[in-house]
């Protein structure tokens, strides 16, 4: 049994931090890409970044570059998504999920295991 959980989801004003976690159980990920996406009521889930569980390498969507920093700590099983210069528009649903392979995707119908998702609320 495959379990993503998330945390660290709450709500902040526009311009504050903050820092999801993602701890991974059930099975190591050590060949396994992960992403962060978000979502919001009525609209798909968007990819907000990834990274190869082994090699270190990120990408970001374009709205987020400079401001979000993916991270993990391979030794706790736990991917981190560290949010910067929060704005309005940053409010959304925030799942993290695992693909089977090491390939990138932003695609959320190629990832094989999701969180449950933590609420990130950005006031103005």
């Amino acid at each position: 049994q495959v379990q993503l959980v998330e945390s660290g989801g709450g709500l902040v004003q526009a311009g504050g931090s903050l820092r999801l976690s993602c701890a991974a159980s059930g099975r190591t990920f050590n060949n396994n890409y992960m992403g962060w996406f978000r979502q919001t009521p009525g609209e798909e889930r968007n990819f907000v970044g990834g990274i190869s569980w082994g090699g270190g390498r990120t990408v970001y969507q374009d709205s987020v570059k400079g401001r979000f920093t993916i991270s993990r700590d391979n030794a706790k099983n736990t991917v981190y998504l560290q949010m910067n210069s929060l704005k309005p528009e940053d409010t959304a649903v925030y799942y993290c999920a695992a693909r089977s392979f090491v390939v990138d995707s932003d695609d959320a119908g190629e990832y094989d295991y999701w969180g449950q998702g933590t609420q990130v609320t950005v006031s103005s």
